[in-house]
């Protein structure tokens, strides 16, 4: 393969390979029509609108006299003919497609055409068309990019998997890879070879837009998920991608999901130490696991932004790891360093400044000028042809690595299982094991059969709030409409529960072409109404869809309307299922009392509203457990994982007390079951260990109740002295196991002695001698590192 990148390298010109350095968005390629060309806007007659109502067959919705209309109807006109023009679906505009591949040599292409999703034989068509005038042109072939987060979602008739918040709440590895395989079949499927995915920023602050595309808040548990991902993405040779598997991309490198003040792309202020041992983390795991490339951190940490930080993206990823994927920009980012960030005085600088810091791929959607710009850098000397030939080669062995040049599209006859009821299985389950049971006093779930139930709330009918964004469009916004053969929470609960049996009235919804959170006046007086005439009351509350920098907010407290929905609902006597479906946590502590339970579904995706009914009627038992903090007062956000001095609301009855009481919530790892699980006899192979030990710890599971389940068993450690302050608790592990009633399993965890490892104040790692505490469930150990090791290497 390097011989054959090396031999391509030598006979490419300066304008091809700065063409492979280049994405632009397929906007860019679509032919667009104009009805009125030809036509003189200042002169335009009656007759001419009437040719064109002939053309389109409008004429009898539009009755025209002799006279010109008025203004508002020739708009009116207009419309209706572009949505004609839409209905024949995306078209390539040919000319565009020569000046894009023909005239720059661009080398990827990404994003939605029309921006909703389109069917795979429409995406079949596109990229075949592309892939050949590539062919043609350079005979290099193009690689086309999509964020397909969560399932194929930005192909009509896909699976849809639960967003990565609730992959973490399974802690179930083998489903985070098998949801990510299906995922690359059926993108592939529509010739998609390179999906954006997965997001593995530190879901650390609940007011960050982005958090439901994390894994948590936890450094571990999202590397374990995302190389996961990553392999399931990929298939077992990152070298050799096989024809059902797409390219992983990382992102967003890194430090992305702690912004100081909240808000999307907005600046961070890391240290060192928790870049390098909590940030960092996934990156290296993901890359230990054979991922192709990287997509960039949009802001910036410390004044610096990542797209033209020299260390972080070409000592810490490329040389420090020896790593030779290739690494992208997010969203016209380039241009951010100087429009937004001003480290550069324009365009041309700020290409400078990114290319040379590490950037191989500059995603500059509707620009091309970034190719004029880079081939004057080069020429003049800014930008070395080294540094241009070392992007290109990442560029081409991305190619090489998917078999691009071989076969740069498939065919839709060889993906059988495209959206298939296999697949569809396994999106479900991952659906049940992903929602988490916060509450369920006086085990009023499962509901008991032949109750009658009030459903209520803004998301109890709605498809667009299962899935959250990046579904069928950007903002999530088209899912009703696309997504309309799947259930949502009333129709699941109609056809679980019977349609006798349910009574809907929303009390609040949503305003539909309004943004995100517009609530339309509500109608509370009318559920409480309906309350009259039921058993249960089952509460969809939360937010509607959101992405990026639209979902920021300045009001962490669940909407006003919502509150007072159930406040007025609880007055009625009958007990309250609350049912929280939302991409982060939004403050309920003031409604939480008045639920008899409470299930966190987050955002489940397709098969969310049947996911739920299976587990509140106890066909199927709650396993989810919370992956991040939920927090219960406006000013104490913390993760689980904070300092001994943080302490939240009131003072911790000592810093190691697992079961002192602190202000929040929901703690992580928190998640109950329909049946009930007891540890014991935790032990460790060994006392006494080293850096270069292995520890192997076994504790009993049994389940003591009556409900076959499965229990996510998480071995957490704490370094009880350290020189810097260590956090009260780290996760190191986790098994996740099922269990009949009355069987117990001896579950094996395992550590490294380095794994006990700090990054300390100079930067380097450091495990010191000294003592930690162990603990699964309610079960303690102790162990002590007897000799302290500091590593010279920047990673372990």
């Amino acid at each position: 393969m390097e011989q054959k990148i090396e031999s391509l390298l030598k006979k490419m010109t300066l304008d091809e390979k700065i063409g492979q350095m280049t994405e632009l968005a397929i906007d860019v390629l679509q032919k667009r029509t104009n009805p009125f060309a030809g036509i003189n806007p200042q002169n335009m007659k009656v007759d001419d609108l009437k040719r064109m109502l002939e053309k389109y067959k409008l004429e009898n919705e539009f009755k025209l006299g002799n006279e010109m209309p008025a203004q508002d109807v020739i708009m009116q006109i207009y419309t209706r003919i572009m949505e004609a023009e839409s209905a024949k679906g995306f078209m390539l505009d040919e000319a565009m497609l020569d000046s894009v591949i023909g005239k720059y040599k661009v080398g990827s292409i990404l994003n939605v055409p029309n921006s909703i999703a389109q069917t795979p034989a429409k995406w079949q068509e596109i990229i075949k068309r592309i892939q050949e005038k590539s062919m043609e042109v350079m005979g290099i072939p193009c690689i086309y990019g999509v964020d397909q987060i969560h399932g194929t979602t930005y192909t009509l008739g896909g699976t849809f998997f639960p967003q990565g918040i609730n992959m973490a709440a399974t802690f179930n590895r083998e489903l985070t890879r098998e949801g990510a395989r299906i995922s690359a079949y059926e993108t592939k499927a529509g010739s998609i070879p390179w999906t954006y995915a997965p997001v593995t920023d530190l879901g650390r602050d609940p007011r960050w837009p982005r958090m439901w595309e994390s894994y948590g808040e936890d450094c571990y548990l999202n590397a374990e998920m995302g190389r996961e991902s990553v392999q399931g993405f990929q298939g077992v040779n990152p070298n050799h991608v096989d024809a059902y598997h797409v390219a992983a991309c990382m992102k967003h490198y890194m430090g992305y999901g702690v912004p100081v003040s909240g808000k999307d792309r907005t600046p961070s202020s890391i240290t060192l130490q928790d870049m390098r041992e909590k940030h960092f983390a996934p990156y290296l795991e993901m890359v230990k696991g054979g991922a192709l490339s990287v997509m960039v951190n949009s802001a910036m940490n410390n004044g610096l932004p990542f797209h033209a930080n020299y260390e972080l993206l070409t000592k810490w990823l490329k040389e420090d790891l020896n790593w030779d994927g290739m690494i992208v920009t997010d969203w016209s980012d380039i241009n951010n360093l100087y429009s937004r960030d001003h480290i550069a005085k324009d365009k041309k600088e700020a290409i400078k400044l990114a290319i040379n810091a590490g950037i191989d791929m500059s995603m500059d959607p509707y620009d091309w000028n970034f190719c004029t710009l880079l081939k004057e850098l080069v020429q003049e000397g800014e930008v070395s042809m080294s540094r241009i030939d070392d992007a290109v080669r990442r560029v081409l062995r991305l190619k090489f690595r998917l078999n691009l040049f071989e076969k740069p599209y498939n065919d839709l006859k060889d993906y059988p299982l495209f959206g298939s009821a296999e697949h569809a299985a396994v999106g479900l389950k991952a659906a049940e094991e992903s929602m988490v049971l916060l509450k369920n006093s006086e085990n009023i779930l499962p509901l008991a059969k032949g109750k009658k139930l009030l459903i209520t709330g803004p998301n109890a009918n709605s498809m667009r709030t299962l899935n959250g964004g990046w579904s069928y469009s950007w903002q999530g916004d088209k899912a009703d409409e696309c997504a309309a053969d799947y259930n949502t929470i009333l129709e699941a609960f109609i056809h679980k529960f019977g349609s006798e049996n349910i009574i809907y009235e929303a009390g609040v919804t949503y305003k539909k072409g309004g943004n995100w959170w517009d609530e339309n006046d509500p109608e509370i007086e009318k559920a409480v109404i309906a309350a009259s005439d039921v058993d249960y009351i089952v509460a969809c509350i939360g937010e509607n869809s959101y992405c990026e920098t639209p979902g920021n907010l300045t009001n962490l407290f669940l909407s006003e309307n919502q509150l007072n929905l159930v406040k007025e609902l609880a007055k009625t006597g009958k007990p309250i299922i609350l049912i929280l479906n939302q991409g982060r946590p939004r403050l309920i502590a003031d409604i939480e009392p008045l639920a008899k339970a409470v299930v966190n579904i987050m955002l489940p995706g397709n098969y969310g509203g049947d996911a739920l009914a299976n587990l509140l009627a106890g066909d199927t038992n709650f396993s989810g457990k919370m992956p991040f903090t939920y927090p219960k007062e406006i000013n104490s956000l913390v993760t689980y994982d904070h300092k001994p001095s943080e302490h939240i609301g009131r003072q911790m009855e000592g810093a190691y007390n697992y079961d002192a009481v602190v202000n929040v919530q929901w703690a992580f790892g928190y998640g109950l079951s329909y049946t009930t699980f007891t540890y014991s006899n935790l032990k460790v192979d060994k006392a006494n260990f080293s850096a270069d030990d292995e520890l192997t710890f076994t504790v009993d599971v049994k389940n003591t109740g009556n409900r076959i389940g499965k229990e996510s068993v998480l071995l957490f450690s704490s370094d009880l002295v350290a020189s810097l302050t260590p956090d009260v608790r780290r996760l190191r592990a986790f098994e996740k196991v099922e269990l009949k009633p009355n069987e117990t399993k001896t579950i094996v965890l395992k550590i490294k002695g380095s794994d006990l490892a700090f990054v300390g104040y100079d930067g380097k790692w450091i495990l010191e001698e000294g003592d930690f505490r162990i603990q699964t469930g309610d079960q303690i150990v102790n162990v002590s590192c007897t000799t302290t090791k500091k590593w010279e290497t920047p990673n372990k």
